[in-house]
């Protein structure tokens, strides 16, 4: 029985496993993003988050385990650098395992490991308090939103539109036209009169 045997075996000796893990630990660590198969990507994140505990740690006796581990002391060094800024504030879950699909060859399952920012995670703390700002947030939405119905009202009284609308141009083409025919009827009643008084004269 395997009482206390953590990990997978993956049909490979000891030395074999801890070598192939030990370059996919200094890959993910130098280039921050690897693509495997789901069971070596699910047991390379046990690797990944005890190396970035004890980078995390940053004393003299962690920095020798993880150089017992990291293939490149220039990635230890820099991890050891970088790690308190970026995972400072989280407890575990350094990395993300996205399924992509399946390996052309062999239909084998693959998936993308990458390593997380501090800005993706927050802590549990900060959640609870930004669900108290909104629905802080929420309360005094009514009130705001009265102003900004009054607001289009003051608009449309000065806008010139509305002005333009009331003092239509028809008007001074209708008087025109109304007075354009008395013209004519003056003429036609004139008319008349002009030639009676002719007819009068040549009697």
């Amino acid at each position: 029985m395997r009482h206390r045997k953590a990990g997978v075996k993956l049909n490979r000796t000891t030395s074999h496993r801890q070598a192939m893990f030990r370059n996919m630990v200094t890959s993910l660590l130098k280039h921050e993003r690897i693509r495997t198969t789901d069971v070596k990507a699910k047991e390379l994140r046990r690797w990944a988050d005890k190396i970035i505990t004890l980078a995390k740690r940053g004393d003299l006796h962690a920095r020798r385990q993880v150089l017992a581990i990291v293939r490149e002391k220039d990635v230890a060094h820099k991890l050891f650098a970088e790690a308190q800024e970026r995972f400072g504030n989280i407890n575990g879950g350094y990395t993300r395992i996205v399924k992509i699909g399946l390996r052309a060859g062999d239909a084998a399952p693959i998936s993308l490991v990458e390593l997380i920012s501090l800005t993706e995670k927050t802590p549990k703390g900060k959640k609870k308090a930004k669900g108290e700002d909104k629905k802080k947030a929420e309360l005094p939405k009514p009130a705001v939103a009265a102003p900004a119905a009054t607001a289009p009202a003051a608009a449309d009284v000065t806008d010139p539109a509305p002005s333009a609308k009331t003092s239509p141009s028809p008007e001074p083409q209708a008087t025109a036209s109304e007075d354009a025919p008395a013209p004519d009827e003056a003429a036609v009643s004139e008319t008349p009169s002009e030639v009676d008084s002719e007819v009068s004269k040549k009697e």
